[in-house]
Order: structure tokens, then C-alpha cells, then sequence
């Protein structure tokens, strides 16, 4: 259902032509302290990263029906905040300009660089921008390996690098200490992370890594302290349930999901649901809960294929926007109208992601924040 199958389609015959060798190297926790840590992504934005899409890895098709959403996302963030577009080469950089051109979308806060990449998940192989108790931003590089070796990735895992080396930021290069993807954990600001299992401590991913190995890396590498593990299930759709699908923090305060008919509903295991419901945060107070629905009616994309219902949860917070996954559905507007009253300083804006949803993913899956 999310990043859901047809990628698998697409790619089961050439999984083992991408298999790379997993991380060795497991931290000692006892070892770890807080060192970096990674701002929440409400707090201010420098800017929000994009990979386009293209047509070198799917072919035209893919591009052509998911050019529209990256339009939609690039005209509401401008008003926002800088944004970073990767091009696949300089063809598609100026294909691009002259789509946005085309949608009267001015250039000034627009910036490009030319990167081939793999796909559009840059939530998930993109950077991890972090902070050193002094305030110095840093780029945190962490192992990517296409949810446990099931798409093409030498292109996508090289970008942090990349960027690093291009904004001339120094980089925290993880790719022997963990293979971790940024939508399979939310923090709070707090000193809070959550997350499942099942995308984490996964042998497709960090094989004989333990929960308190794991705990020792995000302390010292994200400045987290409290953890709320929910195991998720492995093998459900290609991420293996990562928690930016059915549940996020809202705020420091309040974690915003489904009800539990629609959690189970979203194959979420029932214990997982009960856990997510007791979360209490670093000082052990309850948060808070706001539930959106699902869509109304099952989702179809633009070409006629059902999706079945689609999930609101899946959205992005930028300085003054904050990005809704839409889906041409009678549920837009209430879940639109719950997360304005959330974010009252900012404008939500609702995204048309069908066809994105069809490849998997929503609008969070696709932006990556750069802290102010």
C-alpha cells in the first residue's frame, strides 16, 4: 500500500544485480552520547530539496504523469522558502525551467543541480542535516540501500555526499554504521524518536543490529533519548512499514494518525495500534492525538488505476506551507481544514498525488528539509 508493489514488479528481476555488501561496523551504545542533533522538520527551513522526476530509470510514462505534482510542490514552496531541485542532467534542467516557465512559477527562489539519481525518494536517501552543540550545521550521510536491496540506489546514495561537497558543509558519513531511511523515523524535537521495527531492524537493512545497538546510534547521532518502537510488518509493501505513512508528530505535544479502524485498515498490527495510542514522550506525559480519515473512496490516478483509500498523514511542514497530499476526494477538505487548525501561522496547500501514490509514496516521501 505504500511504495507499494508495482515497484516490486518493475524490479524483482534485477534485485540481485544491485545487491550490495550491508554495514559491518555496530556501535557499541555504551560508547554513544549526544553529539549532533537534528532539528525537527516545523523548525526553519533554509530551504526544501526535490528530486525531479525522470525518465531514465522507468521510462517517460513515469515522468510524464508525475511532473504535474512536482510542478504543484515547487509553485507552493517558492513563496515559502529557497528550493532545491536535483535534475538528472542538463536536458532535464531545462526541461524543467520550461515546465515551470510554462506555470508561471518565478525562478528567483528556485535553484538547480544537475545529479543523476535513481527516483524521487529524497526523504529517504537524500541528506540528514543535523547540528553540533555549537549550532554548526552538519550533513549527516547515512548507508541507503533502496529498502533492503529492492530498486536501483548507486545514484541516490551518493547525493548527500554530493550536496555536502557542493554547499561545502562538512559531512557525517554513516554509511558503515547504519542503513537508515528518513521516512522510517519522526522525532519530536524533544528528544523523542518513533519508529518500526520492521524498517529498521531488519536484516535487509542492518543485519544482527540490536534495538539497544540502534538506540546508541540515533542518541548519538540525532540527539534522541526516548524511543517508541511500534514493529511494523517487513515485508507488507517496499519499505517494510515506514512510520511517516500512518503517523507523525504534529508538534512536540500531539502525534497525528488514524483512528484505529483505519490504522488496522492500513495493515498496521493491533499491538502496534495500542502502543502508538500509550506513547508518552521524554518526560513521560501522554501526547496528544488528532486523527484524520482516510479518503472518502478509494483512490484512482489520473490514467484509471485504483489505489485503493489514501492516507492524509503523509505531509510536509515548510516555514509558511504546509503540504497536504490530496486525491480528488471529499476527505481533501476535512483533512486539509484539521491540519490548518494545527499550523495557524501557515497556508496548507492540497497537492494532487495520485499518481505519485500509485509509485508508492506521498508528498513527505519526496521533500527533504535543509535547517535555516
Amino acid at each position: 500500500m505504500y511504495k507499494m508493489n508495482i515497484i516490486f514488479m518493475l524490479l524483482s528481476a534485477t534485485l540481485l544485480s544491485c545487491t550490495k555488501d550491508t554495514p559491518q561496523q555496530i556501535p557499541d551504545p555504551s560508547a554513544e552520547g549526544i553529539v549532533y542533533t537534528m532539528p525537527e522538520e516545523s523548525a526553519p527551513h533554509e530551504g526544501t530539496w526535490l528530486q525531479w522526476p525522470h525518465q531514465y530509470q522507468y521510462g517517460l510514462q513515469y515522468r510524464n504523469r508525475l511532473d504535474a505534482t512536482w510542478i504543484a510542490m515547487t509553485g507552493a514552496l517558492v513563496h515559502s522558502e529557497r528550493v532545491h531541485l536535483i535534475a538528472y542532467n542538463e536536458a532535464e534542467k531545462t526541461r524543467i525551467i520550461n515546465l515551470l516557465q510554462g506555470a508561471a512559477i518565478p525562478l528567483t527562489n528556485v535553484d538547480f543541480k544537475v545529479y543523476p539519481t535513481d527516483d524521487v525518494w529524497i526523504r529517504d536517501n537524500g541528506p540528514i542535516y543535523v547540528k553540533d552543540k555549537n549550532g554548526q550545521l552538519f550533513i549527516q550521510d547515512w548507508g541507503f540501500n533502496a529498502w533492503g536491496d529492492k530498486a536501483a540506489y548507486d545514484h541516490c546514495n551518493a547525493i548527500p555526499a554530493k550536496i555536502a561537497a557542493d554547499m561545502q558543509l562538512q559531512k557525517v558519513d554513516l554509511n558503515d554504521v547504519m542503513i537508515n531511511e528518513g521516512g522510517s523515523i519522526e522525532i519530536d524535537g524533544q528528544g523523542t524518536l518513533m519508529a518500526c521495527k520492521s524498517s529498521v531492524l531488519n536484516k535487509n537493512r542492518n543485519p544482527g543490529m540490536t534495538q539497544q545497538q540502534a538506540e546508541g546510534v540515533f542518541t548519538k547521532y540525532l540527539g534522541v533519548t526516548k524511543f517508541i518502537w511500534l514493529e511494523g510488518r517487513a515485508g507488507l509493501e517496499i519499505t517494510d512499514m515506514h512510520i511517516d505513512g500512518f503517523a507523525r508528530f504534529a508538534n512536540a505535544a500531539t502525534i497525528i494518525t488514524m483512528s484505529a479502524v483505519d490504522l488496522a485498515y492500513w495493515e498496521v498490527p493491533q499491538k502496534d495500534i495500542e502502543t502508538l495510542y500509550a506513547a508518552t514522550n521524554g518526560k513521560g506525559e501522554a501526547y496528544q492525538f488528532v486523527t484524520l480519515p482516510l479518503s472518502r473512496n478509494e483512490v484512482h490516478t489520473t490514467y484509471g488505476k485504483n489505489l485503493g483509500k489514501g492516507s492524509y498523514i503523509n505531509y510536509y511542514i515548510a516555514n509558511n506551507r504546509v503540504l497536504v497530499p490530496n486525491y480528488n476526494d471529499p476527505n481533501d477538505a476535512i483533512a486539509n481544514a484539521m491540519i490548518q487548525r494545527l499550523y495557524p501561522d501557515k497556508k496548507v496547500v492540497g497537492i494532487d498525488c495520485r499518481d505519485l501514490f500509485a509509485n508508492g509514496g506521498m508528498i513527505h516521501c519526496v521533500t527533504q528539509q535543509q535547517p535555516r
